[in-house]
Parts: structure tokens; C-alpha cells; sequence
């Protein structure tokens, strides 16, 4: 499948199944990766205790989908900024696993200066599909190829005026990147400071992924009684990046058993995930 200029035409596009494959110390990397500490979160990075596998590992083998996009259109990748992700579990991830991915684009979208693209992807054993991510990339400087602009969503997910129901404060570090993209998110702009220079920007920044594994684990902890089986489904927007060593903030808004709004902020106040969504088992 030859790469091609981005068009509306795309959508629907299907990607050939493919099969994706981890281990238990993948799970236990990503955990680390994601703020995981051994006083509170020794069954995810243990390998005596399971271990448990966080619910947002799904966005790991999901990034398989995200790369699948190249086949169609060539992205280029200091341009591209990680817009929305979401996941659903329809069961707890094993601590091992090879699955048949099945993806597609989802959508695509003509922002004027900016392209969105949105892939979603099933994740299946012989028993069905365990979980399913989707996900957009906000490409810099793609747009304005003739699509439509995409339904408004400005007031989707808000917080409610009040205050939040729970509060999970969790303070990232200076390797955090370092140690996250050892799961297979390895691109240069977290990491390398020439990089991110020839990108535009100042310095290496949280993965957005990164962040969102942060907001995981704190609806993991306050919703789900830590139990990866009452977790049903995340979805957010990344709207501000997080430096390493930043505090992230995350505020959960119970609107009835089982539903709540979700927001991330920075110690300073800014907002890192926004009109984020949260499903549970009650």
C-alpha cells in the first residue's frame, strides 16, 4: 500500500491484522514507566504478585495501529502531536499475550493549519476481543487538503462547578522519559534536546501516553479498588504538556456510579488532559 497525499477517501481505510505480543516484565516497564511505586502499586511491578497489568498498557500495543497511518500517508513525525486516546476493556489484560490487532482510520479532519487523523484498533483472542484503543494524531501544518472540519466538541466532558470528588497528586520525574519509552515509544522529541530544538520546541516533554498512564492509574486507585477488572474505559484530550519533574493533578468528578469526568492539571495550573472520561464498575 503505497503512501499518498492525506484525503476524506481515507476513511475506512483497513489495515492488514497483525499480531501483537508482551511479556510480564513489558507490563512491569510500563508500570514503572507510568509512576508505579512499590508501596503502592507492588502488584502491577512485581512478578510474585501476578502482576496485575494496568488498564492503559492497552495504548502500548495500540501505538502498532497509530504506526499502521504511514501506509497510507507519510507523516512527518516532528510535526505530529498525540491528540486524544482512548481505551476500552471488555476484560483484564493478561500479563502475557499475543493477540490479532484489527485497525482502521476512523476519521479525518481539515483544521485549516492542522490535520486531525484518528485510527481504532480491536485487540482479540480466540475467546473475542479484550480491548480496543483510539486514538488521533494532530498533524502541524496538514491541513487545509478540502475535508470537513469535524464536529465541535468544546463542551464535551466538562468538569462540573464544583469540587472534585477525588484528588490523586502524583510527582513525575526527571527519567520519566527515560523509563517510558523503553515500552516502544521511542520518539527522539522526549528524550533529545537537539531534537526537540529542530521541532520547535525548548526542551524534552512528558509523552503525552505517559501522562495519560498517570491519570490511569489514579482512576485505577479511587474508582476501581485498584482491580483492573472494574475498569471499563478512559478517553481524553492532551492540551498542555508536562515537563519531567512536574506534578500532575488528577481530578475526578463522580457524576453517577460508574461515570465520572476526569481532568489532569500541573502544579502551576495547567490543564495536561482535558475532557477526559472515565467508566468504571461500581
Amino acid at each position: 500500500m503505497a503512501a499518498k497525499a492525506l484525503s476524506p477517501d481515507m476513511v475506512g481505510t483497513e489495515f492488514e491484522p497483525a499480531t501483537v505480543s508482551w511479556n510480564d516484565k513489558d507490563v512491569m516497564l510500563y508500570a514503572l514507566g507510568v509512576g508505579a511505586r512499590p508501596s503502592a502499586d507492588l502488584d502491577f511491578i512485581y512478578e510474585g504478585r501476578g502482576p496485575k497489568v494496568l488498564p492503559t498498557f492497552a495504548v502500548i500495543p495500540g501505538m502498532r495501529a497509530m504506526g499502521s497511518i504511514n501506509k497510507v500517508v507519510e507523516l512527518p513525525i516532528a510535526r505530529m502531536l498525540h491528540g486524544e486516546q482512548g481505551i476500552t476493556l471488555h476484560r483484564p489484560l493478561p500479563p502475557r499475550g499475543e493477540l490479532t490487532m484489527t485497525s482502521r482510520i476512523s476519521e479525518i479532519w481539515d483544521k485549516g493549519k492542522a490535520a486531525v487523523i484518528g485510527v481504532t484498533a480491536d485487540f482479540s483472542d480466540a475467546e473475542g476481543i479484550i480491548f480496543s484503543t483510539h486514538s488521533t494524531l494532530f498533524w502541524i501544518g496538514g491541513g487545509g487538503f478540502g475535508g470537513e472540519s469535524g464536529p465541535s466538541t468544546r463542551d464535551l466532558n466538562q468538569p462540573p462547578d464544583r469540587a472534585p470528588d477525588h484528588e490523586v497528586r502524583d510527582v513525575t520525574r526527571e527519567e520519566q522519559g527515560a523509563i517510558y519509552r523503553l515500552s516502544g515509544d521511542r520518539v527522539a522529541l522526549h528524550i533529545d534536546p537537539e531534537f526537540a530544538r529542530k521541532a520547535g520546541y525548548d526542551k524534552p516533554f512528558m509523552h503525552g501516553l505517559c501522562t495519560y498512564g498517570f491519570v490511569g492509574r489514579a482512576v485505577l486507585h479511587e474508582l476501581c479498588g485498584n482491580d483492573p477488572a472494574n475498569f471499563v474505559s478512559l478517553e481524553g484530550r492532551f492540551s498542555e504538556r508536562v515537563e519531567f519533574e512536574d506534578e500532575i493533578i488528577t481530578r475526578i468528578w463522580v457524576e453517577e456510579p460508574g461515570n465520572a469526568i476526569v481532568q489532569a492539571v500541573t502544579q502551576d495550573g495547567k490543564v495536561a488532559v482535558s475532557q477526559a472520561r472515565a467508566r468504571y464498575r461500581a
